[in-house]
């Protein structure tokens, strides 16, 4: 690269830094270029919105599970059940980015004739961000739903054997104008992304987030990633929300996480989370597009919905803080801060890129 320094990089342009990654997938990784473009877009709206978690450094992953054949950067996906108002995709073992564009957009389209679709995708892969593809349907005016299981991370409660993702659950609801209502979050703690960027960015996280094998708090994240990445011991992990006892509802995560995966892997007889990622990547989906209008006037619906969060902000705010956030909105006004001034990358994700460049024999990305 031409005399510019890694620590002098922080932001680049959006669409150049999407361009740039669409071309690293087609090139480096051997995607369709649709499929190229529709990750660069995920990843690049992760990092645009602030959840390097789920960004560019992605990269990494999908280059390890084609490299070693557990995914198949040619694999389509392709309908294998379908009714009036429900789908059921099979990726096969191709991108979870092309299976989720596809399962989403004929949910919607579904959706606009029945009023509502419900869909389940198995043998995927990892599809980003959830929030993109709820978005996609309150987009359309329409509710949307967006869950998923992942990579072994999660311990059950009591247990200590890694069985379960951080299955993450996404709605996104209209309310007449941006940002919409979007609810995106993990079941445990925190997703594993975050573990890795602790990793990344010093090395530490915070109590709570990861036990040991034993059970114990632990805030090394590099031996976490040790633990939990590269198989160091089948024990150990990240917990549900509310905690590894009762006391502060360490039952109520665990129960949304087991309900994600029944929700996906479940009721499309597909790979449980403790058996995806041996052979093949196998990850299962969930999509839900519900039109308004199956309740009455759509427009009055999110009007009122805009009511409701409306008396939320303004109510009275606690001692030190400003303002009362819904959900959805940091991300996007981050995501706009971002069209304007470029989208933020860390140092350790400059460095990831500028490997795979080397890599894939592309030049490195300037800001």
């Amino acid at each position: 690269m031409t005399g510019v320094n890694l620590m002098e990089r922080t932001t680049v342009g959006y669409e150049k830094l999407r361009n740039y990654v669409a071309d690293m997938l087609e090139k480096g990784l051997g995607y369709s270029r649709e499929t190229a473009e529709t990750g660069a877009w995920v990843l690049v709206e992760a990092d645009a919105r602030g959840h390097a978690s789920h960004g560019t450094a992605r990269v990494e992953l999908y280059h390890n599970l084609i490299a070693k054949g557990k995914a198949d950067p040619h694999g389509k996906p392709e309908i294998v059940h379908e009714t009036p108002v429900s789908l059921v995709l099979s990726g096969n073992n191709g991108s979870g980015f092309s299976a989720a564009k596809m399962a989403m957009e004929r949910t919607i389209e579904k959706a606009r004739q029945s009023g509502t679709c419900m869909t389940t995708v198995r043998d995927s892969g990892h599809f980003g961000m959830a929030g993109v593809w709820a978005e996609m349907a309150a987009d359309a005016g329409m509710m949307g739903v967006a869950l998923t299981n992942t990579i072994r991370a999660a311990i059950p409660l009591f247990g200590r054997e890694r069985l379960l993702g951080t299955n993450p659950i996404c709605v996104a609801i209209p309310r007449g104008k941006k940002p919409h209502f979007m609810l995106d979050m993990a079941t445990t703690t925190v997703a594993m992304g975050k573990v890795e960027v602790a990793a990344r960015r010093g090395g530490t996280m915070p109590e709570g987030w990861f036990v040991d094998e034993n059970g114990k708090d632990l805030c090394d994240a590099e031996r976490a990633l040790e633990i939990a990445r590269l198989g160091a011991s089948p024990y150990g992990g990240i917990v549900f929300l509310g905690g590894s006892g009762e006391t502060l509802g360490g039952h109520k995560g665990y129960g949304l996480g087991l309900l994600v995966e029944l929700l996906t892997a479940g009721i499309s007889l597909g790979s449980p989370t403790f058996d995806a990622y041996s052979e093949r990547c196998g990850i299962c989906h969930y999509f839900q597009a519900t039109s308004l209008d199956l309740f009455g006037d759509g427009t009055a619906i999110q009007e009122h919905v805009e009511y409701i969060l409306e008396k939320l902000r303004s109510s009275p705010k606690a001692e030190g803080h400003e303002r009362i956030y819904i959900h959805g909105e940091k991300e996007y006004e981050r995501r706009l801060k971002s069209l304007e001034e470029g989208v933020y990358l860390d140092p350790a994700t400059w460095k990831k890129l500028d490997g795979y460049a080397d890599l894939f024999g592309m030049p490195r990305l300037e800001p």
